[in-house]
């Protein structure tokens, strides 16, 4: 399970024209799942989104930029995405193959998975997209900041 994680201001998904979930400071999440994720997978990366220390503490504001602070501790949310592409093989020819990613019936219930736990671990709603739909995704990033998270890499 693959995690893009961006730190944002604001974020929000659009779907058929209307704002389907909507966030403020936190993180916008784009997540990968492939065929392989249990959900061992989820809990891991889950555990390790919530506790993520990106946000800046009292003394990154005056100006030494220390990310000390978890989403927990400044307020934040989550807005998950569902993204299969972020599997996408690239190694041959300019078309990218996605035999990595989950068939929906192996993607659909750890995703909803991930946003039953996400909501545990963070002790609030999270927003979400819909899976598979078009989407349209708007964020401002904070920092930048964007991290990405391999459930298969946590050595």
């Amino acid at each position: 399970m693959i995690a893009v994680l961006q730190r944002v201001t604001e974020a929000s998904v659009t779907i058929d024209g209307t704002i389907h979930g909507q966030i403020g400071l936190g993180f916008l999440v784009l997540v990968g799942i492939t065929h392989t994720d249990t959900t061992e997978d989820v809990e891991w990366l889950g555990r390790k989104i919530v506790g993520m220390r990106v946000f800046s503490d009292a003394d990154g504001h005056r100006g030494s930029g220390k990310m000390n602070l978890d989403l927990k501790t400044v307020g934040g949310t989550i807005l998950l995405i569902s993204q299969f592409t972020l599997h996408a093989s690239t190694k041959k020819g300019n078309r990218p193959s996605f035999i990595e990613a989950a068939r929906p019936e192996v993607a659909i219930p750890l995703y909803e998975q991930m946003i039953t736990f996400l909501n545990q671990e963070l002790g609030t709603p999270i927003q979400t997209g819909a899976f598979g739909a078009d989407m349209k995704v708007n964020l401002l990033n904070d920092g930048p900041v964007t991290i990405l998270i391999d459930s298969k890499n946590r050595i």
